[in-house]
C-alpha cells in the first residue's frame, strides 16, 4: 500500500537523521576497508540491510506486494542507483580519506537539485541556485583543504565517489515518482535486492576477507560493518525515502549537506583527523546554503 504523506516537520527530521547517519557511514566504510574489499563490504552491508528491511516490511505490510510490469522495470533501474551509490563510494574510499570522501558527497544536493529541477521540475531553479552555490562553495573549500591528505590517487577516488553521488541523485528522483503507488519499504527492499544480486558475481574479482579468512577481520571492522548494515542502510535509507516523500528530492537533498558536516566531525572524533579554520568556514557555508534553499523553496511554493 502507498505510504501516507508525512508532515513537513517529520519529513525534514527524517532527512536530517539520514544525513547524520550517512556522515557516520563515511567513517565506518573507511574503517571496514581495513579487513574487507569494496565489493565484500558492499555485499555484506546490503545483505544485512535487506534482511532487516524484509523483516520490517513483512511485519508492517504482511507481505502485500502488488506492482505492475512498469513499476518492476522502474524498481530495477532504481536498484542500479543503489548499486552505484554503495559500490562506487566504497571503491573511491580506497583512494581518498574519509573526510575528503564526506565533503565530495556534500555535492549531492547540488547534483540532485539540478537533475530534479530539469527532470521533474519540482522546484524552480531560481528558488535553489543561490543556496546551492553557497553549499557548493563550502564543499569546494573543505575539499581543497582536505586534498592535502587525500591519498595516493585523489582524482580516481574523487571521481568514483562523485559517480556514486550521481547514482543516488537519480535514485532519489525516481523513487519519489514510484512512491505515489508503492510504499517506501517496498521501494527500499526491492531496489536493495536488485543491487545485492548484481554485486554477488563481482566477489570473484575483488576479494580480501575471502582470501585471508574470517579470522583476519578485527572487532572494530565488524562493528563498522554492523553500523553500515543497521544505520547506514536500513535506518538511513528508510528515513531518507520518508523525507523525500514529504518535501521532495530538491529540498531533501539540500539538507543532505549535513552529511559532510557529520563526516568531518565524526572523522575528528573517531579517526582523530584534525579540523581547522578552513573546515569550519566550509561547514558554515554549507549550513548557510541549507538555510537559504529551504527559505527560498518554501517561498516558491507559497
Amino acid at each position: 500500500m502507498p505510504m501516507t504523506q508525512p508532515s513537513t516537520t517529520v519529513a525534514y527530521g527524517s532527512v536530517v537523521l539520514a544525513a547524520v547517519l550517512w556522515g557516520g557511514s563515511i567513517v565506518a566504510q573507511k574503517m571496514a576497508l581495513g579487513s574487507f574489499s569494496a565489493v565484500e563490504a558492499s555485499v555484506l552491508r546490503d545483505i544485512g540491510g535487506l534482511a532487516i528491511l524484509l523483516a520490517t516490511w513483512w511485519s508492517q505490510e504482511r507481505g502485500t506486494f502488488r506492482i505492475n510490469w512498469s513499476d518492476a522495470r522502474l524498481l530495477s533501474l532504481l536498484g542500479l542507483g543503489v548499486l552505484g551509490n554503495h559500490l562506487l563510494i566504497l571503491m573511491g574510499l580506497n583512494y581518498v580519506s574519509g573526510a575528503v570522501g564526506g565533503v565530495i558527497i556534500g555535492a549531492s544536493p547540488v547534483v540532485t537539485t539540478l537533475l530534479s529541477a530539469m527532470l521533474i521540475r519540482d522546484v524552480p531553479l531560481r528558488a535553489v541556485w543561490l543556496g546551492a552555490l553557497l553549499s557548493f562553495a563550502g564543499v569546494g573549500l573543505v575539499s581543497v583543504a582536505g586534498f592535502q591528505a587525500a591519498g595516493e590517487q585523489p582524482l580516481l577516488g574523487g571521481t568514483l565517489v562523485f559517480l556514486g553521488v550521481v547514482s543516488w541523485a537519480l535514485y532519489s528522483i525516481g523513487s519519489r515518482t514510484i512512491m505515489e503507488r508503492v510504499s517506501a519499504l517496498t521501494v527500499n527492499w526491492t531496489t536493495l535486492l536488485v543491487a545485492t544480486v548484481l554485486q554477488i558475481p563481482l566477489l570473484w574479482t575483488d576479494r580480501k576477507m575471502l582470501g585471508a579468512g574470517v579470522a583476519s577481520v578485527t572487532m572494530s571492522d565488524w562493528l563498522a560493518l554492523g553500523y553500515l548494515v543497521v544505520f547506514a542502510t536500513a535506518v538511513a535509507q528508510q528515513a531518507w525515502l520518508f523525507g523525500v516523500k514529504g518535501v521532495g528530492p530538491s529540498r531533501a537533498s539540500v539538507l543532505g549537506n549535513l552529511t559532510p558536516v557529520a563526516a568531518i566531525g565524526l572523522s575528528a572524533l573517531i579517526l582523530n583527523e584534525s579540523v581547522g579554520v578552513t573546515e569550519l568556514l566550509g561547514i558554515g557555508l554549507i549550513l548557510a546554503g541549507v538555510w537559504v534553499v529551504n527559505r527560498q523553496s518554501a517561498e516558491a511554493h507559497g
